[in-house]
C-alpha cells in the first residue's frame, strides 16, 4: 500500500493562494487515479479534484472549477493542488488519496480510494 504525505496547508486570507503537495512512498504511476478531498468540521468528506495519472485528465467539483488546479509530477512522485482565489468556505482538512483499480473517468467518491494521507489543514479568513 502506498504511503502518502501531504504538506503546504496553512492560513491565508480570502483571495490568496496556496499550493498543497502530496508525496507518495512509491511511484505515483502505479496509481490509476489520485485525488484531493476535503472535510470541514461536521461535514462529509468531499472530492475536490482528481487526475488520471496515465493520461492526465482532470476532474473538479463545481465549487472549485476555475480556481483550483490539480497536477502531478511523476518524476518526483508528487501530486499538487494549486489553490487560487480561495474563499472562507474552502476552509477544511485536505487529504490526498490514491487508487489503482479504476481508471478514467476518475471517481470523486472517497469510497473509491484505498490509500490516504494524514491531511493538511487549510484555513481561509475573510
Amino acid at each position: 500500500q502506498v504511503q502518502l504525505v501531504e504538506s503546504g496547508g496553512g492560513s491565508v486570507q480570502a483571495g490568496g493562494s496556496l499550493r498543497l503537495s502530496c508525496v507518495g512512498s512509491r511511484g505515483i504511476s502505479y496509481s490509476s487515479c489520485m485525488a484531493w478531498f476535503r472535510q470541514a468540521p461536521g461535514k462529509e468528506r468531499e472530492g475536490v479534484a482528481a487526475i488520471y495519472i496515465g493520461g492526465g485528465s482532470t476532474y473538479y467539483t463545481d465549487s472549485v472549477k476555475g480556481r483550483f488546479t490539480i497536477s502531478r509530477d511523476s518524476a518526483k512522485n508528487t501530486l499538487y493542488l494549486q489553490m487560487n482565489s480561495v474563499k472562507p468556505e474552502d476552509t477544511a482538512m485536505y487529504y490526498c488519496a490514491a487508487q489503482s483499480y479504476v481508471g478514467s473517468p476518475c471517481p470523486m467518491s472517497p469510497l473509491r480510494y484505498n490509500a490516504w494521507g494524514q491531511g493538511t489543514q487549510v484555513t481561509v479568513s475573510s
